[in-house]
């Protein structure tokens, strides 16, 4: 008689982990997930929707009878300290870098049972980001510069990339102007409160992924003194969807990474 390890009935509160299981093949452990999840499309017609982001229904979940909750960052400490006083099981990771996000992959793939095909996985992942860089370091060797980026996670206030994005970004080929806030873990402490700073920083790329919220080229074109800007007088303003990079999962090590380095490569080949 087979066994199946790890927990059977997984509620998951952000993309990524459902992502990661679908991709495993073990999206029949998954009872419930965020209303936020758009990878993969199916996950949305399969499985309950049981919580946002900062919020969850307690109660909903509850029913699902879970053996195990996922969940990410600190925003949700609220949501795992009510699940926990409920007798449930969660595990909350608080990934931020590249290699946090690895990290994540290998723990759940192992929790259900699938350490060596989420080893594979990861090897394969790892080996196409070894392919960017190598694409990189080619337009290098033949004189091409790299970008200055800016990544604007928010826009109300101004919000640059956190470290997993930038280090992605890195990899690309692109440099994050802001680089001193990356390794800031809260969006609070990313806020650029003067937007002349980012025009001084002269980024020859700019782009945005709004948390959700449709990025807006035109409306970033016409900030005030913006105009200067290599990017906007260059019209190199763009948008990477905030499910193919702000997840920190599988998304942003491939699609996300994908994109950014497409969006680089081509400015390197007719700006560099």
């Amino acid at each position: 008689m087979s066994v199946q390890h790890g927990p059977q009935r997984i509620v998951c509160l952000t993309e990524e982990t459902t992502e990661w299981l679908y991709l495993l093949g073990q999206e029949k452990r998954i009872v419930g997930i965020s209303g936020y999840t758009v990878r993969p499309r199916r996950a949305r017609e399969e499985k309950p929707k049981v919580s946002a982001f900062l919020s969850a229904r307690i109660d909903k979940i509850l029913a699902l009878r879970p053996d195990c909750v996922l969940g990410f960052s600190d925003l949700q400490a609220d949501i795992a300290a009510a699940l926990i006083r409920a007798g449930v099981q969660v595990t909350v990771f608080n990934q931020r870098s590249m290699d946090d996000i690895f990290s994540m992959l290998y723990q759940v793939a192992a929790m259900v049972g699938c350490a060596d095909e989420g080893l594979v996985r990861m090897t394969a992942m790892r080996a196409r980001l070894d392919g960017i860089r190598a694409a990189v370091d080619a337009l290098q060797a033949e004189g091409k510069r790299r970008p200055r980026v800016f990544f604007e996670e928010w826009d109300e206030p101004h919000i640059s990339a956190i470290r997993w994005v930038s280090e992605l970004l890195g990899v690309a080929g692109g440099d994050d102007v802001f680089p001193e806030l990356a390794v800031q873990s809260l969006g609070k402490d990313r806020i650029i409160a003067d937007g002349a700073e980012i025009v001084r920083r002269a980024p020859d790329i700019v782009i945005g992924s709004w948390c959700g919220k449709k990025f807006r080229a035109e409306k970033v074109a016409a900030r005030p003194g913006w105009q200067d800007m290599p990017a906007v007088r260059t019209g190199q303003l763009f948008e990477i969807k905030s499910a193919d990079i702000l997840q920190p999962g599988p998304a942003a090590l491939t699609d996300g990474v994908e994109q950014m380095h497409r969006i680089v490569a081509n400015w390197m080949k007719q700006h560099g």
